[in-house]
């Protein structure tokens, strides 16, 4: 039952423990998408994880869909990045990050020139985005043209490399929660007639074009890719009306790619872990690599998920926000810190870097 804490490889990435800690969004950037100069110690804290996948970060800035994310678009972007990656370095830790395009979650207000946010089809999300102005709903957004195609596949090719040269010891794309790529993937979505709308295979030719082109950089060893084949919660998004053959006919295209590893929501993001609409052991079978479980796991769930070998990571999100040490507190079975809601978007060092000392003593 201890294999949680046991090293292992997920493709080329040598990790100390099977804990990885989720990409949690923080809106500490500042609007030019450059991180907070506290970020390299928000990381650095955290850096006992086996693997810590950075916040989801902007592509470019026609990606951003939330005021006060990061990206990967600009020197000083990467130069902030490297101050990150080297305090995780310096830990001994290992970091990748995530690559983000929003689509349809985006607002005119947080696109150059107050442009509408772009889609695989002119379809307008629900929920809400935050920008400068506070929480907003989505602007309609616009169906890309199939010849903008190349140059956003080009978007993610460059965030590859300025990854890269940022220090991260790989990338993951993002391909989940209502967000580019899975609004590509879904035929909820997904009302085109050309080749990347209709059929299975043409709705996911824009991830895999995703990941060949970041692959083309870094090796597919160190590429990873997340899924949420059952969320709703960001955009309202609707399922898609096939979700295990969607999704099995992507997992057996990435695997045949040899990814480093498929990091899968499992169940409703922020809410029901049930998975009973989909079967995950197929999922996990077609994809044939390394598997990082995510979902409201707690220590049990964790320890019996790597020891049975049902996952080779287990990823925590909330916990890390308000438990720095989480590894520690989980190899020795400690309480757990509930950090306040109120400091996880937008602020300074309080509950981020630092808490109150009535936090930081719970």
């Amino acid at each position: 039952m201890q294999s949680l804490f046991t090293p292992t490889r997920i493709g080329a990435i040598a990790v100390s423990n099977r804990i990885a800690m989720a990409p949690l969004t923080r809106s500490r950037a500042g609007m030019d998408g450059v991180p907070s100069p506290l970020a390299a110690e928000y990381y650095r804290q955290r850096a006992t994880a086996g693997l810590l996948i950075a916040e989801a970060t902007n592509i470019s800035r026609q990606a951003r869909g939330y005021a006060y994310t990061p990206g990967l678009y600009s020197d000083a972007q990467v130069a902030a990045w490297k101050q990150v990656t080297d305090a995780v370095h310096a830990e001994g830790g290992k970091i990748v990050v995530q690559l983000w395009h929003v689509g349809r979650m985006s607002h005119t207000s947080l696109q150059a020139g107050g442009a509408a946010p772009v889609a695989p089809s002119a379809i307008q999300a629900g929920g809400q985005v935050f920008t400068e102005a506070g929480f907003e709903a989505p602007s309609m957004p616009r169906a890309l043209q199939l010849e903008e195609i190349a140059s956003l596949i080009d978007d993610y090719r460059q965030a590859a490399r300025r990854a890269k040269d940022a220090g991260f010891d790989g990338v993951e794309v993002h391909a989940a929660n209502g967000y580019l790529l899975e609004q590509f993937l879904r035929d909820s979505t997904n009302h085109r007639t050309d080749r990347y709308g209709g059929s299975i295979e043409n709705r996911a030719r824009l991830t895999l074009e995703a990941v060949n082109a970041v692959a083309g950089v870094w090796g597919a060893d160190r590429v990873g890719l997340r899924l949420s084949p059952l969320s709703t919660a960001i955009g309202d998004t609707p399922l898609d009306s096939t979700p295990q053959a969607t999704h099995e006919y992507l997992v057996r295209r990435l695997g045949e790619r040899g990814l480093a590893y498929l990091h899968v929501v499992e169940g409703q993001m922020h809410g029901d872990n049930a998975t009973s609409a989909i079967d995950l052991d197929a999922l996990k079978q077609s994809f044939g690599g390394a598997y990082i479980a995510n979902n409201g796991y707690d220590r049990e769930r964790a320890l019996a998920a790597t020891a049975s070998a049902q996952a080779d990571m287990v990823a925590f999100g909330r916990a890390f926000i308000g438990n720095p040490d989480l590894v520690a507190r989980l190899r020795d079975n400690k309480p757990l810190f509930d950090a306040p809601f109120a400091g996880y978007f937008g602020g300074g060092a309080e509950g981020y870097t630092q808490f109150t000392e009535a936090a930081a003593a719970a």
